[in-house]
């Protein structure tokens, strides 16, 4: 089953299957980053930047700023939910939990 991306109305909203599913302004919790200096990052989600869906994950990388130290800048990849294989459902992970930024391997496909 392929998954359709897409960023909506300038980075404010990620669409999946066209639906819209994830939106800017929450707050992410990230741990093991390279944002910024704080170990636990308080990251307030500006717009996102980049999405991609790779198998069942959804992921993107969004700009924003830590409201701890106030550092500005953009995220590495983080997993914004799974897309179920059977269904076509979209889960989306809970921003407040911790997240583990990572880097691509592979370059996006277009989608």
């Amino acid at each position: 089953m392929t998954t359709d991306v897409h960023q909506l109305d300038d980075g404010a909203w990620v669409s999946v299957n066209d639906s819209r599913e994830v939106n800017v302004s929450d707050l992410w919790r990230l741990a093991a980053h390279d944002f910024c200096a704080c170990a636990l990052a308080d990251f307030l989600a500006e717009g996102f930047v980049e999405v991609s869906a790779d198998g069942a994950n959804v992921e993107g990388r969004i700009a924003g700023r830590c409201i701890q130290c106030g550092a500005e800048g953009v995220t590495d990849w983080l997993t914004l939910g799974r897309v179920d294989p059977d269904t076509g459902e979209f889960r989306p992970v809970v921003p407040e939990s911790v997240h583990l930024p990572g880097r691509r391997r592979r370059p996006a496909a277009p989608r």
